[in-house]
């Protein structure tokens, strides 16, 4: 068992209130995903839903949602988002969100096995890969960085 698991949040914003017609499958979807992360290999832990399945930032951007989430390695979280029912939503994405442009939507980074990332831990850290670009700290797939050998005591 590693001493690490890998945490991702990502984030979108939306084309229309999650109470809008247009977002009734995406809606839908959320807790079929919910339940697909639930029991796919390697999953370890999801923000809990907030009765939409997804979490908003701050009410001053009610349009901006995010998942947060943790597995046991990156293999793991690749295999959830890229080769199960979960790929045939993300194809569908732009039905539903505004296009990121260049600025990243996703982060992931390292942590002690056993430790629950929070919301704006998250958030600080795709601002910092937004910032500076991949690293140890926060991460994408296509620029992966491998777990840490130790534990820092």
């Amino acid at each position: 068992m590693s001493a690490f698991h890998l945490a991702q949040i990502n984030t979108a914003r939306l084309k229309a209130p999650l109470d809008d017609p247009s977002m009734a499958e995406f809606v839908a979807g959320l807790t079929l995903m919910n339940e697909l992360a639930d029991r796919s290999p390697g999953f370890v832990w999801r923000l809990p839903e907030d009765g939409d399945g997804a979490v908003t930032e701050d009410a001053a951007d009610p349009s901006r949602i995010y998942t947060l989430s943790v597995w046991e390695s990156l293999e793991h979280l690749r295999a959830y988002a890229y080769q199960s029912g979960h790929l045939d939503y993300l194809r569908r994405r732009r039905e539903w969100f505004h296009p990121n442009g260049p600025a990243a939507a996703l982060v992931l980074w390292w942590l002690p096995a056993g430790r629950i990332p929070t919301l704006s831990e998250g958030i600080t850290r795709l601002d910092r890969l937004r910032a500076d670009g991949p690293g140890p700290e926060g991460f994408t797939f296509r620029d992966p960085f491998p777990a840490p050998a130790s534990v820092a005591a």
